[in-house]
Protein backbone atom coordinates (compact mmCIF):
# COMPACT_ATOMS: atom_id res chain seq x y z
CA UNK A 1 0.00 0.00 0.00
CA UNK A 2 2.97 2.52 0.89
CA UNK A 3 3.79 2.01 -2.81
CA UNK A 4 0.23 3.34 -3.94
CA UNK A 5 -0.37 7.09 -4.87
CA UNK A 6 2.95 8.08 -3.02
CA UNK A 7 4.70 9.31 -6.07
CA UNK A 8 7.82 11.62 -5.86
CA UNK A 9 6.34 15.34 -7.04
CA UNK A 10 7.79 18.39 -7.76
CA UNK A 11 6.14 19.38 -4.12
CA UNK A 12 7.96 16.35 -1.89
CA UNK A 13 11.21 15.51 -3.93
CA UNK A 14 13.50 18.60 -5.23
CA UNK A 15 17.63 16.91 -6.03
CA UNK A 16 19.76 17.54 -3.88
CA UNK A 17 22.81 20.45 -4.98
CA UNK A 18 24.89 22.85 -3.44
CA UNK A 19 23.58 25.68 -5.33
CA UNK A 20 20.38 25.65 -3.03
CA UNK A 21 23.29 27.09 -0.37
CA UNK A 22 23.69 30.19 -1.64
CA UNK A 23 20.67 31.14 -2.57
CA UNK A 24 19.23 30.52 0.88
CA UNK A 25 22.37 32.64 2.16
CA UNK A 26 21.52 35.48 -0.71
CA UNK A 27 17.74 35.33 0.76
CA UNK A 28 18.31 35.00 4.60
CA UNK A 29 21.40 37.01 5.06
CA UNK A 30 22.16 39.44 1.84
CA UNK A 31 23.93 42.15 3.96
CA UNK A 32 26.45 39.35 5.39
CA UNK A 33 30.21 39.66 4.89
CA UNK A 34 30.94 36.82 1.94
CA UNK A 35 34.17 37.10 0.49
CA UNK A 36 37.35 39.10 1.51
CA UNK A 37 40.04 39.74 -0.72
CA UNK A 38 42.06 42.43 -0.06
CA UNK A 39 40.59 45.09 -0.28
CA UNK A 40 37.36 43.91 -1.64
CA UNK A 41 34.19 43.39 0.76
CA UNK A 42 31.69 41.58 -1.42
CA UNK A 43 27.97 40.33 0.46
CA UNK A 44 26.08 37.62 -0.33
CA UNK A 45 23.46 39.08 -2.33
CA UNK A 46 26.51 40.41 -4.41
CA UNK A 47 28.23 37.55 -4.70
CA UNK A 48 24.58 35.50 -5.68
CA UNK A 49 24.22 38.41 -8.29
CA UNK A 50 27.57 37.81 -10.16
CA UNK A 51 27.49 33.78 -9.90
CA UNK A 52 23.52 34.66 -11.32
CA UNK A 53 25.05 36.48 -13.60
CA UNK A 54 28.15 34.42 -14.66
CA UNK A 55 25.88 31.16 -15.57
CA UNK A 56 24.04 33.55 -17.56
CA UNK A 57 26.70 34.69 -19.43
CA UNK A 58 28.09 31.19 -19.92
CA UNK A 59 25.18 30.28 -21.21
CA UNK A 60 24.97 32.86 -23.83
CA UNK A 61 28.33 31.75 -25.06
CA UNK A 62 27.16 28.55 -25.91
CA UNK A 63 27.49 26.54 -22.43
CA UNK A 64 24.66 23.83 -22.50
CA UNK A 65 23.85 21.43 -19.47
CA UNK A 66 26.54 18.93 -19.72
CA UNK A 67 29.51 20.95 -20.76
CA UNK A 68 32.73 21.46 -19.40
CA UNK A 69 34.06 24.56 -18.11
CA UNK A 70 37.51 24.60 -16.83
CA UNK A 71 39.38 26.92 -14.55
CA UNK A 72 42.54 27.84 -13.75
CA UNK A 73 42.55 30.27 -10.87
CA UNK A 74 44.31 30.58 -7.38
CA UNK A 75 42.46 31.06 -4.21
CA UNK A 76 40.43 34.36 -5.39
CA UNK A 77 36.81 35.44 -5.96
CA UNK A 78 36.83 34.09 -9.19
CA UNK A 79 37.28 30.93 -8.05
CA UNK A 80 34.87 31.01 -5.11
CA UNK A 81 32.02 32.27 -8.08
CA UNK A 82 32.81 29.41 -10.39
CA UNK A 83 31.64 26.70 -7.55
CA UNK A 84 28.45 28.05 -8.44
CA UNK A 85 28.23 29.68 -11.32
CA UNK A 86 29.30 26.96 -13.47
CA UNK A 87 26.86 25.01 -12.15
CA UNK A 88 23.81 27.05 -12.19
CA UNK A 89 24.46 27.17 -16.22
CA UNK A 90 24.03 23.44 -15.79
CA UNK A 91 27.92 22.56 -16.85
CA UNK A 92 30.79 20.87 -15.02
CA UNK A 93 33.35 22.26 -13.29
CA UNK A 94 37.21 21.68 -13.96
CA UNK A 95 39.63 22.68 -11.71
CA UNK A 96 42.91 22.38 -12.85
CA UNK A 97 45.96 22.59 -10.40
CA UNK A 98 47.81 25.73 -10.68
CA UNK A 99 51.34 24.03 -10.67
CA UNK A 100 50.50 21.61 -13.73
CA UNK A 101 52.61 22.02 -16.81
CA UNK A 102 51.44 22.51 -20.37
CA UNK A 103 51.23 18.96 -21.66
CA UNK A 104 49.14 18.00 -18.51
CA UNK A 105 46.78 21.10 -19.37
CA UNK A 106 46.19 19.88 -22.25
CA UNK A 107 45.66 16.70 -21.48
CA UNK A 108 43.03 17.49 -19.56
CA UNK A 109 41.28 20.21 -21.32
CA UNK A 110 41.21 17.42 -24.10
CA UNK A 111 40.14 14.75 -22.15
CA UNK A 112 37.34 16.59 -20.04
CA UNK A 113 36.29 18.52 -23.60
CA UNK A 114 36.28 21.61 -21.93
CA UNK A 115 34.24 24.39 -23.82
CA UNK A 116 35.50 27.59 -22.04
CA UNK A 117 38.49 27.60 -20.02
CA UNK A 118 38.69 30.80 -17.49
CA UNK A 119 42.84 31.49 -16.40
CA UNK A 120 44.15 33.88 -14.29
CA UNK A 121 47.29 36.36 -15.65
CA UNK A 122 49.08 34.50 -13.58
CA UNK A 123 48.90 30.93 -15.12
CA UNK A 124 48.54 32.39 -18.87
CA UNK A 125 51.81 31.64 -20.46
CA UNK A 126 51.46 27.79 -19.18
CA UNK A 127 47.90 28.44 -20.29
CA UNK A 128 48.92 29.42 -23.55
CA UNK A 129 51.69 26.72 -24.16
CA UNK A 130 48.80 23.86 -23.46
CA UNK A 131 46.60 25.71 -25.74
CA UNK A 132 48.68 25.70 -28.83
CA UNK A 133 49.53 21.76 -27.63
CA UNK A 134 45.73 21.26 -27.82
CA UNK A 135 45.28 22.99 -31.41
CA UNK A 136 48.40 21.35 -32.92
CA UNK A 137 47.37 17.72 -31.55
CA UNK A 138 43.16 17.99 -31.75
CA UNK A 139 42.34 21.03 -33.69
CA UNK A 140 40.19 23.34 -31.58
CA UNK A 141 40.95 25.76 -28.64
CA UNK A 142 38.04 26.11 -26.16
CA UNK A 143 37.09 29.98 -25.32
CA UNK A 144 39.56 31.47 -23.11
CA UNK A 145 38.35 34.07 -20.18
CA UNK A 146 41.26 36.30 -18.55
CA UNK A 147 40.80 37.05 -15.27
CA UNK A 148 43.01 39.70 -13.35
CA UNK A 149 43.91 40.26 -9.77
CA UNK A 150 46.39 42.10 -8.08
CA UNK A 151 49.57 41.73 -8.49
CA UNK A 152 48.42 40.14 -12.29
CA UNK A 153 46.82 42.68 -13.54
CA UNK A 154 48.29 43.93 -17.36
CA UNK A 155 46.50 41.99 -20.10
CA UNK A 156 48.63 38.89 -21.00
CA UNK A 157 46.96 38.91 -24.58
CA UNK A 158 45.63 34.91 -23.83
CA UNK A 159 41.95 36.60 -24.32
CA UNK A 160 40.49 39.89 -25.36
CA UNK A 161 37.81 39.35 -22.84
CA UNK A 162 38.27 39.73 -18.70
CA UNK A 163 36.67 37.89 -16.32
CA UNK A 164 34.91 40.78 -15.47
CA UNK A 165 33.45 41.68 -18.32
CA UNK A 166 31.85 38.24 -18.85
CA UNK A 167 30.40 39.11 -15.76
CA UNK A 168 29.32 42.26 -17.16
CA UNK A 169 27.49 40.74 -19.42
CA UNK A 170 25.62 38.61 -17.81
CA UNK A 171 22.39 38.90 -16.04
CA UNK A 172 22.00 39.23 -12.43
CA UNK A 173 18.10 38.22 -12.50
CA UNK A 174 19.18 34.71 -14.38
CA UNK A 175 16.83 32.02 -13.22
CA UNK A 176 18.59 29.40 -10.92
CA UNK A 177 17.24 25.84 -11.78
CA UNK A 178 18.35 23.41 -9.39
CA UNK A 179 19.44 19.86 -11.83
CA UNK A 180 16.38 17.95 -12.92
CA UNK A 181 18.10 14.75 -11.46
CA UNK A 182 20.36 15.06 -8.35
CA UNK A 183 23.10 12.35 -9.90
CA UNK A 184 24.05 15.34 -12.65
CA UNK A 185 27.46 16.34 -12.43
CA UNK A 186 29.00 19.18 -10.81
CA UNK A 187 32.46 18.56 -11.14
CA UNK A 188 35.53 16.91 -12.66
CA UNK A 189 38.59 16.38 -11.07
CA UNK A 190 41.82 14.80 -11.76
CA UNK A 191 43.99 12.88 -10.23
CA UNK A 192 48.04 13.49 -9.36
CA UNK A 193 48.62 10.77 -12.24
CA UNK A 194 51.90 9.20 -10.78
CA UNK A 195 51.73 6.36 -13.04
CA UNK A 196 50.27 6.89 -17.26
CA UNK A 197 47.73 9.63 -17.47
CA UNK A 198 45.50 11.09 -14.72
CA UNK A 199 41.78 10.05 -14.09
CA UNK A 200 39.09 12.21 -14.25
CA UNK A 201 36.84 12.13 -11.41
CA UNK A 202 33.81 12.66 -11.48
CA UNK A 203 31.11 14.12 -9.05
CA UNK A 204 27.38 14.37 -8.51
CA UNK A 205 25.09 17.47 -7.23
CA UNK A 206 24.14 15.04 -4.19
CA UNK A 207 27.75 13.79 -3.41
CA UNK A 208 29.05 17.60 -3.38
CA UNK A 209 25.95 18.62 -1.36
CA UNK A 210 26.03 15.72 0.55
CA UNK A 211 29.64 16.37 1.69
CA UNK A 212 29.55 19.58 2.49
CA UNK A 213 26.84 19.13 5.14
CA UNK A 214 28.69 16.44 6.60
CA UNK A 215 31.89 19.32 6.38
CA UNK A 216 28.91 21.23 9.07
CA UNK A 217 28.41 18.22 11.36
CA UNK A 218 32.17 16.94 12.16
CA UNK A 219 33.15 20.71 12.94
CA UNK A 220 30.16 21.33 14.27
CA UNK A 221 30.24 24.54 12.20
CA UNK A 222 28.20 27.99 13.88
CA UNK A 223 26.38 30.05 11.62
CA UNK A 224 28.62 32.97 9.84
CA UNK A 225 32.13 30.86 9.79
CA UNK A 226 35.35 33.17 8.91
CA UNK A 227 36.94 30.62 6.67
CA UNK A 228 41.09 30.97 5.33
CA UNK A 229 41.52 29.59 1.77
CA UNK A 230 45.12 27.84 2.73
CA UNK A 231 43.25 25.10 0.78
CA UNK A 232 44.01 24.95 -2.47
CA UNK A 233 40.11 25.30 -4.03
CA UNK A 234 41.47 22.87 -7.00
CA UNK A 235 42.26 19.86 -4.65
CA UNK A 236 38.72 18.19 -4.80
CA UNK A 237 37.21 21.26 -5.11
CA UNK A 238 38.35 22.73 -1.18
CA UNK A 239 37.16 19.49 0.33
CA UNK A 240 33.11 20.92 -1.17
CA UNK A 241 34.34 23.67 1.56
CA UNK A 242 32.93 26.51 -1.19
CA UNK A 243 29.26 25.26 -0.17
CA UNK A 244 29.61 24.53 2.98
CA UNK A 245 30.69 28.21 3.81
CA UNK A 246 28.01 29.18 1.93
CA UNK A 247 25.65 26.53 3.98
CA UNK A 248 26.64 28.48 6.79
CA UNK A 249 26.68 31.99 5.27
CA UNK A 250 30.06 32.48 5.96
CA UNK A 251 33.00 34.33 5.36
CA UNK A 252 35.73 33.45 2.02
CA UNK A 253 38.57 35.01 3.45
CA UNK A 254 40.73 34.48 0.00
CA UNK A 255 44.72 33.58 -0.09
CA UNK A 256 46.06 33.65 -2.88
CA UNK A 257 49.78 32.17 -1.67
CA UNK A 258 50.02 30.25 1.28
CA UNK A 259 52.51 32.41 3.45
CA UNK A 260 53.11 32.31 7.30
CA UNK A 261 53.18 36.16 7.48
CA UNK A 262 49.96 36.35 5.85
CA UNK A 263 47.98 33.95 7.25
CA UNK A 264 48.67 34.98 11.07
CA UNK A 265 47.66 38.60 9.47
CA UNK A 266 44.60 37.12 7.74
CA UNK A 267 43.70 35.36 11.50
CA UNK A 268 44.21 38.65 13.00
CA UNK A 269 42.49 41.03 11.08
CA UNK A 270 39.47 39.10 9.96
CA UNK A 271 39.00 36.57 13.50
CA UNK A 272 39.27 33.55 10.89
CA UNK A 273 37.42 30.18 12.59
CA UNK A 274 37.96 27.70 10.75
CA UNK A 275 41.14 26.74 8.14
CA UNK A 276 42.23 23.24 6.05
CA UNK A 277 45.48 22.17 4.76
CA UNK A 278 47.41 19.51 4.52
CA UNK A 279 50.46 18.84 7.29
CA UNK A 280 53.47 20.98 5.62
CA UNK A 281 51.38 24.14 5.99
CA UNK A 282 50.29 23.45 9.51
CA UNK A 283 54.03 22.48 10.22
CA UNK A 284 55.06 25.97 8.36
CA UNK A 285 52.91 27.72 11.30
CA UNK A 286 53.97 26.18 13.64
CA UNK A 287 57.36 26.94 13.27
CA UNK A 288 57.10 30.25 12.26
CA UNK A 289 59.34 33.01 14.45
CA UNK A 290 57.82 33.80 17.84
CA UNK A 291 57.31 36.81 16.82
CA UNK A 292 54.87 36.42 13.79
CA UNK A 293 52.52 34.25 16.12
CA UNK A 294 52.06 37.39 18.82
CA UNK A 295 48.82 38.13 19.30
CA UNK A 296 46.70 35.07 17.37
CA UNK A 297 43.38 34.29 18.61
CA UNK A 298 43.10 31.05 20.31
CA UNK A 299 40.22 28.67 19.26
CA UNK A 300 41.32 28.22 15.51
CA UNK A 301 39.30 25.36 13.94
CA UNK A 302 42.20 23.26 11.87
CA UNK A 303 41.83 20.20 9.70
CA UNK A 304 44.58 18.24 8.21
CA UNK A 305 44.28 15.52 6.14
CA UNK A 306 47.55 13.37 4.45
CA UNK A 307 49.94 11.95 6.88
CA UNK A 308 49.02 11.43 10.50
CA UNK A 309 49.58 14.76 13.05
CA UNK A 310 52.60 13.44 14.84
CA UNK A 311 52.75 14.18 18.74
CA UNK A 312 55.02 17.06 17.61
CA UNK A 313 52.29 19.13 15.21
CA UNK A 314 49.94 18.10 18.42
CA UNK A 315 51.75 19.68 20.28
CA UNK A 316 53.33 22.99 18.50
CA UNK A 317 49.15 23.22 17.36
CA UNK A 318 48.19 23.18 20.98
CA UNK A 319 50.68 25.67 21.69
CA UNK A 320 48.99 28.02 19.35
CA UNK A 321 45.57 27.36 21.25
CA UNK A 322 44.35 26.13 17.50
CA UNK A 323 42.42 22.66 17.56
CA UNK A 324 43.40 20.31 15.41
CA UNK A 325 40.78 17.67 13.50
CA UNK A 326 42.27 14.75 11.61
CA UNK A 327 40.19 13.95 8.41
CA UNK A 328 41.02 10.63 5.77
CA UNK A 329 39.91 10.47 2.22
CA UNK A 330 41.16 10.65 -1.48
CA UNK A 331 40.01 12.63 -4.80
CA UNK A 332 37.21 10.06 -5.36
CA UNK A 333 35.60 10.49 -2.14
CA UNK A 334 35.63 14.27 -2.62
CA UNK A 335 38.22 14.88 -0.47
CA UNK A 336 37.82 14.06 3.69
CA UNK A 337 35.09 11.34 3.86
CA UNK A 338 36.65 9.84 7.55
CA UNK A 339 37.07 11.67 10.46
CA UNK A 340 38.76 11.17 13.26
CA UNK A 341 36.39 11.96 16.45
CA UNK A 342 37.50 12.98 19.43
CA UNK A 343 36.31 11.96 22.68
CA UNK A 344 36.19 14.58 26.05
CA UNK A 345 38.53 11.57 27.68
CA UNK A 346 40.96 11.60 25.85
CA UNK A 347 41.99 15.56 26.78
CA UNK A 348 43.33 14.00 29.97
CA UNK A 349 45.80 11.41 28.47
CA UNK A 350 49.20 12.23 27.91
CA UNK A 351 50.60 13.75 24.38
CA UNK A 352 52.23 10.40 23.34
CA UNK A 353 48.97 8.58 24.05
CA UNK A 354 46.59 11.20 22.37
CA UNK A 355 48.84 11.31 19.08
CA UNK A 356 48.18 7.91 19.22
CA UNK A 357 44.73 7.76 19.00
CA UNK A 358 44.49 11.08 16.78
CA UNK A 359 46.85 9.66 14.08
CA UNK A 360 44.17 7.32 13.45
CA UNK A 361 42.39 8.13 10.13
CA UNK A 362 38.60 7.22 12.51
CA UNK A 363 35.19 6.35 11.56
CA UNK A 364 32.79 7.52 8.71
CA UNK A 365 31.64 10.96 8.01
CA UNK A 366 27.88 11.88 9.20
CA UNK A 367 26.43 11.50 5.51
CA UNK A 368 28.72 8.61 4.50
CA UNK A 369 27.05 5.17 4.50
CA UNK A 370 30.39 3.23 6.04
CA UNK A 371 34.45 2.77 6.26
CA UNK A 372 35.39 -0.21 6.36
CA UNK A 373 38.90 -2.53 6.45
CA UNK A 374 38.24 -5.54 4.28
CA UNK A 375 40.14 -8.41 2.85
CA UNK A 376 40.58 -7.12 -0.43
CA UNK A 377 40.71 -10.66 -1.81
CA UNK A 378 37.50 -12.38 0.18
CA UNK A 379 35.22 -8.50 0.56
CA UNK A 380 35.07 -9.68 3.93
CA UNK A 381 35.83 -7.60 7.22
CA UNK A 382 39.30 -8.02 9.04
CA UNK A 383 39.23 -8.76 12.56
CA UNK A 384 38.95 -5.48 14.67
CA UNK A 385 41.96 -6.04 16.26
CA UNK A 386 44.48 -3.28 15.80
CA UNK A 387 46.57 -5.64 13.90
CA UNK A 388 44.78 -7.84 10.45
CA UNK A 389 45.69 -5.58 7.83
CA UNK A 390 43.44 -5.17 4.94
CA UNK A 391 41.94 -2.36 2.54
CA UNK A 392 39.91 0.79 3.13
CA UNK A 393 36.41 0.69 1.11
CA UNK A 394 34.39 3.34 1.88
CA UNK A 395 30.86 3.14 0.30
CA UNK A 396 27.90 6.00 -0.10
CA UNK A 397 26.97 8.78 -1.30
CA UNK A 398 30.36 10.51 -0.97
CA UNK A 399 32.20 8.64 -3.51
CA UNK A 400 32.50 9.57 -6.94
CA UNK A 401 30.21 8.36 -10.09
CA UNK A 402 33.50 6.83 -11.31
CA UNK A 403 36.26 7.82 -13.79
CA UNK A 404 35.33 10.03 -16.92
CA UNK A 405 35.68 7.71 -20.02
CA UNK A 406 36.87 4.77 -17.79
CA UNK A 407 34.87 2.08 -17.24
CA UNK A 408 37.26 -0.18 -16.96
CA UNK A 409 38.98 1.40 -13.92
CA UNK A 410 35.57 2.32 -12.80
CA UNK A 411 34.17 -1.06 -12.17
CA UNK A 412 37.62 -2.22 -10.36
CA UNK A 413 37.57 0.58 -8.35
CA UNK A 414 33.68 -0.35 -7.22
CA UNK A 415 34.34 -4.01 -7.76
CA UNK A 416 32.63 -6.01 -5.16
CA UNK A 417 30.12 -3.15 -4.12
CA UNK A 418 32.89 -0.55 -2.38
CA UNK A 419 35.06 2.19 -3.35
CA UNK A 420 38.58 0.71 -2.95
CA UNK A 421 41.16 3.36 -1.61
CA UNK A 422 44.32 1.29 -2.27
CA UNK A 423 45.37 1.74 1.63
CA UNK A 424 46.71 -1.16 3.51
CA UNK A 425 45.15 -0.54 7.74
CA UNK A 426 43.87 -2.27 10.38
CA UNK A 427 40.66 -1.45 12.23
CA UNK A 428 40.61 -1.41 16.41
CA UNK A 429 38.33 -2.51 18.78
CA UNK A 430 36.44 0.67 18.65
CA UNK A 431 35.62 0.50 15.33
CA UNK A 432 38.74 3.43 14.06
CA UNK A 433 40.25 2.62 10.96
CA UNK A 434 44.54 3.42 10.93
CA UNK A 435 46.20 3.46 7.61
CA UNK A 436 49.60 1.25 7.77
CA UNK A 437 50.27 1.95 3.82
CA UNK A 438 49.47 2.78 0.98
CA UNK A 439 49.83 -0.42 -0.78
CA UNK A 440 52.14 0.23 -3.16
CA UNK A 441 54.20 1.61 -0.23
CA UNK A 442 54.82 -1.09 1.88
CA UNK A 443 58.36 -2.47 1.72
CA UNK A 444 59.26 -6.12 1.66
CA UNK A 445 62.05 -6.59 3.52
CA UNK A 446 63.64 -10.23 3.64
CA UNK A 447 60.08 -11.41 3.91
CA UNK A 448 59.02 -9.21 6.61
CA UNK A 449 56.45 -6.11 5.87
CA UNK A 450 57.40 -3.19 6.80
CA UNK A 451 55.07 0.04 7.20
CA UNK A 452 56.62 3.27 5.73
CA UNK A 453 54.10 5.38 8.10
CA UNK A 454 55.43 3.56 10.76
CA UNK A 455 59.04 4.34 10.31
CA UNK A 456 58.07 7.62 9.00
CA UNK A 457 56.16 8.37 12.59
CA UNK A 458 59.02 7.70 14.58
CA UNK A 459 61.12 10.23 12.56
CA UNK A 460 59.17 13.00 13.25
CA UNK A 461 59.63 12.19 16.70
CA UNK A 462 63.25 13.69 16.17
CA UNK A 463 62.91 17.23 17.08
CA UNK A 464 65.43 18.42 13.87
CA UNK A 465 63.17 17.09 11.22
CA UNK A 466 60.42 18.93 9.90
CA UNK A 467 59.28 16.76 7.34
CA UNK A 468 60.14 12.92 6.64
CA UNK A 469 59.25 9.86 3.87
CA UNK A 470 60.46 6.82 3.92
CA UNK A 471 60.76 4.44 0.29
CA UNK A 472 61.82 1.07 -0.25
CA UNK A 473 65.35 1.08 -1.57
CA UNK A 474 66.55 -1.88 -3.36
CA UNK A 475 68.97 -4.54 -1.68
CA UNK A 476 71.28 -7.08 -2.93
CA UNK A 477 70.56 -8.92 0.22
CA UNK A 478 67.26 -8.20 1.61
CA UNK A 479 65.34 -7.41 -1.55
CA UNK A 480 64.33 -3.85 -0.14
CA UNK A 481 65.31 -1.65 2.54
CA UNK A 482 63.82 1.18 4.10
CA UNK A 483 65.21 4.92 3.00
CA UNK A 484 64.57 7.97 4.57
CA UNK A 485 63.78 11.51 3.24
CA UNK A 486 64.41 14.03 5.24
CA UNK A 487 63.73 18.29 5.28
CA UNK A 488 65.10 19.70 8.45
CA UNK A 489 63.73 22.27 10.64
CA UNK A 490 65.48 25.60 10.15
CA UNK A 491 69.31 25.71 11.53
CA UNK A 492 68.63 22.46 12.92
CA UNK A 493 71.92 20.37 12.67
CA UNK A 494 72.03 16.76 12.89
CA UNK A 495 73.92 13.66 11.21
CA UNK A 496 72.86 10.77 9.09
CA UNK A 497 74.03 8.09 11.64
CA UNK A 498 72.03 10.57 14.24
CA UNK A 499 69.05 9.85 12.80
CA UNK A 500 69.91 5.93 12.50
CA UNK A 501 70.93 5.78 16.20
CA UNK A 502 67.48 7.55 16.86
CA UNK A 503 65.53 5.10 14.99
CA UNK A 504 66.77 2.09 16.37
CA UNK A 505 65.43 3.32 20.06
CA UNK A 506 62.17 2.77 18.82
CA UNK A 507 62.50 0.45 15.70
CA UNK A 508 62.98 -2.85 15.26
CA UNK A 509 66.40 -3.36 13.58
CA UNK A 510 65.30 -4.55 10.21
CA UNK A 511 62.89 -1.35 10.06
CA UNK A 512 65.48 1.23 10.53
CA UNK A 513 66.38 2.78 7.73
CA UNK A 514 69.52 2.00 5.63
CA UNK A 515 70.13 5.44 3.76
CA UNK A 516 69.12 9.05 5.12
CA UNK A 517 68.97 11.77 2.48
CA UNK A 518 68.60 15.32 3.96
CA UNK A 519 67.37 17.93 1.57
CA UNK A 520 63.69 19.60 0.85
CA UNK A 521 61.28 16.81 -0.08
CA UNK A 522 59.21 17.42 -2.96
CA UNK A 523 55.93 17.89 -2.77
CA UNK A 524 52.67 18.38 -4.86
CA UNK A 525 50.54 21.75 -4.54
CA UNK A 526 48.54 20.47 -1.92
CA UNK A 527 51.61 19.30 0.56
CA UNK A 528 51.65 16.05 -0.34
CA UNK A 529 55.03 14.32 -0.89
CA UNK A 530 55.84 12.50 -4.14
CA UNK A 531 56.69 9.58 -3.36
CA UNK A 532 57.54 7.94 -6.74
CA UNK A 533 60.10 10.89 -7.25
CA UNK A 534 62.21 9.53 -4.20
CA UNK A 535 61.72 6.13 -5.34
CA UNK A 536 63.70 7.38 -8.41
CA UNK A 537 66.52 8.65 -6.24
CA UNK A 538 66.21 5.81 -4.00
CA UNK A 539 67.37 3.16 -6.63
CA UNK A 540 70.94 4.48 -6.52
CA UNK A 541 71.21 5.26 -3.07
CA UNK A 542 74.03 3.87 -0.98
CA UNK A 543 73.05 2.49 2.73
CA UNK A 544 74.61 3.54 5.74
CA UNK A 545 76.83 0.66 7.29
CA UNK A 546 74.19 -0.09 10.39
Amino acid sequence: MYAQGLDQTPANHVALSPISFIERAALVFPEKLAIVHGELRQNWLQTFSRCRRLASALQAKGIAVGDTVAVMLPNTPPMVEAHFGVPMAGAVLNSLNTRLDAASIAFMLNHGEAKLVIVDSEFAAVMGQALEILQKSHGRTPIVIEAQDEPFVAPTGISRETYEDLIASGDPEFEVVLPEDEWQSICLNYTSGTTGDPKGVVYSHRGAATNAISNILEWDMARHPVYLWTLPMFHCNGWCFPWTVAARAGVNVCLRKVDAQTIFDLIRRHGVTHYCAAPIVHSLLINAPQEMKADVPAGVKAMVAGAAPPAAMIEGMESLGFELTHVYGLTEVYGPAAVCVKHDEWESLDISERARLNSRQGVRYHLQADVRVLDPETMQPVPWDGETMGEIMFRGNIAMKGYLKNPTATEAAFAGGWFHSGDLAVQYPDGYVKIKDRSKDIIISGGENISSIEVEDVLYRHPAVLAAAVVAMPDPKWGETPCAFIELKPNAKVTEQDIVDFSKQHLAHFKVPRAVIFGEVPKTSTGKIQKFELRKQAGSVKAIDS
